[in-house]
């Protein structure tokens, strides 16, 4: 007859230290792949300004364009670097008990990632309108696309947290509230 142990139950403190590694580790799952969807685009047009260098009509653009392309070929590489570095940074802090650092400075990274790309797709826009259109309607066109990126990208996202933190806090005035009246 063999004696079976009863199991072993977790404190709270092991369940809550449990659950909090838990999200962290999906919290970074999450941001990889957010990630991993921004970085095709950023590769596609890395790539498509690595080769704008070799073109023959390259050798006719202005000095503007030039520094325009100069601009958005360092945006993109920059925003490649931010983009990637989660990973790095997730290599060199791996089975240090640092999860909490690497998701906070890789979410930090990823938006500062972001910012580079929209400059980058903007210049790269400018660029490329200004050599079909003209200066004058590929600047205003230009200003109209950046921002709607600001708007899909930071003000709408904002303004949802804004909205939710101030809906939560509506929520719990209610409730502290029925408390009040019911203990009165």
């Amino acid at each position: 007859m063999t004696a079976t142990m009863p199991p072993r139950v977790q404190s709270e403190t092991e369940t809550h230290d449990k659950n909090y590694q838990q999200r962290l580790h999906r919290n970074y799952a999450e941001l990889l792949q957010e990630v991993r969807v921004a970085q095709t685009g950023i590769q596609l047009l890395l790539g498509f300004l690595f080769a704008m260098a070799f073109t023959n009509r390259f050798d006719t653009i202005d000095s503007l364009q030039r520094s325009l392309y100069v601009t958005s070929l360092v945006l993109c590489a920059a925003a490649s670097a931010l983009m990637i570095a989660p990973a790095a940074f997730h290599r060199v802090v791996f089975r240090r008990r640092l999860r909490p650092t690497l998701v906070k400075v890789s979410n930090r990274f990823v938006l500062a990632g972001l910012t580079l790309l929209m400059a980058a797709l903007s210049s790269a826009l400018l660029l490329t309108l200004d050599v079909v259109l003209g200066f004058s309607r590929a600047f205003w066109i230009t200003i109209g696309v950046t921002t709607w990126f600001c708007l899909l990208w930071y003000v709408f996202p904002l303004y949802s947290r804004v909205r939710q933190r101030d809906e939560e806090s509506l929520a719990e005035r209610g409730r502290h509230r029925s408390i009040n009246i019911t203990l009165s």
